[in-house]
């Protein structure tokens, strides 16, 4: 019986991750486990536009502390966890922090009206097409990576957090 119980939910675990492409295509499905090839590596370069269509690089931010988020409008737990960035942010921006939201929403007006509405004072990026969440490897919002100076991934964090508590502001603050 015991075994039976296993198998089962092991069973739909595979089947939802699936073991081949999808018919058709020449992509093979990503892992969550490939997100963990980015510990300790130097954070990929890429260029997002703004909310007001300005080309923005992430080399940009040489020599700062970041926190990058990937989120969207429609998610829960990311549009609970975007006034913590922006007091983190407004706390600790004038000792080198920078915080970047990468949006995955499909409309810039959707993320747009989210930023202006909450008042977001830090960069907010659109990723229309996803190119980006997928070169971090992001299987679920809000993910969240605390990037050093150097450009080296310290951490990543799956979920909602504060991050003005005590827990993430030392983590912060060590690598300020």
């Amino acid at each position: 019986m015991t075994k039976k119980i296993l198998f089962i939910p092991l069973f739909f675990l595979l089947t939802a991750m699936g073991t081949n492409a999808p018919a058709g295509s020449d992509r093979k499905p990503v892992s969550p486990f490939e997100i963990d090839k980015l510990d300790k590596t130097k954070a990929p370069d890429f260029s997002l536009k703004d909310m007001n269509g300005r080309a923005v690089s992430f080399s940009a931010f040489k020599g700062k502390v970041i926190l990058l988020n990937f989120w969207a409008t429609w998610c829960p737990s990311c549009i609970a966890e975007m006034p913590s960035f922006n007091r983190a942010y407004q706390q600790m921006r004038g000792r080198g922090l920078e915080v970047i939201a990468v949006s995955t929403d499909r409309s810039l007006s959707d993320a747009k009206n989210f930023s202006d509405k909450k008042g977001l004072s830090f960069t907010v990026l659109l990723d229309e097409t996803r190119n980006v969440t997928k070169q971090y490897k992001v299987f679920s919002l809000p993910t969240t990576f605390l990037i050093d100076r150097n450009g080296i991934i310290v951490e990543k964090f799956y979920g909602e957090y504060d991050w003005t508590g005590q827990e993430m502001r030392q983590k912060i603050e060590r690598l300020l």
